[in-house]
């Protein structure tokens, strides 16, 4: 079956550096987008990065443009999340899932399978 299995959140201080990994499992990647998603409290997920594996064509929201980089290793079947410069307001519960190639990246009705989630707290 279809699984993700997120891993890399923690705590850290504003300006610090994390690096989150997605292993996906049950499914042939190349045909997907897969996305990192985030939550801060009392608010909606909203799409932060996202890859198309097929091409490597690669999409960010405008608040982590030039500070987040999402990489994929396709031996390991795994898409990484680098963060740096990281923020009070990147803080919340970070999620990767698998998405419609074809639709738009950041839309949550495109992603039919999620991970659990890891937290990434920034403060000092």
């Amino acid at each position: 079956q279809v699984q993700f299995v997120e891993s890399g959140g923690g705590l850290v201080q504003p300006g610090g550096s994390l690096r989150l990994s997605c292993a996906a499992s049950g499914f042939t990647l190349r045909y997907y987008a897969i996305g990192w998603f985030r939550q801060a409290p009392g608010k909606e997920r909203e799409g932060v990065s996202c890859i198309h594996v097929f091409d490597g064509s690669t999409f960010y929201t405008d608040s982590v443009k030039g500070r987040f980089t999402i990489s994929i290793d396709n031996s390991k079947n795994t898409v990484y999340l680098q963060m740096n410069s990281l923020k009070p307001e990147d803080t919340g519960v970070y999620y990767c899932g698998r998405g419609n190639r074809y639709g738009s990246p950041f839309d949550r009705n495109e992603y039919d399978h999620w991970g659990q989630g890891t937290q990434v707290t920034v403060s000092s």
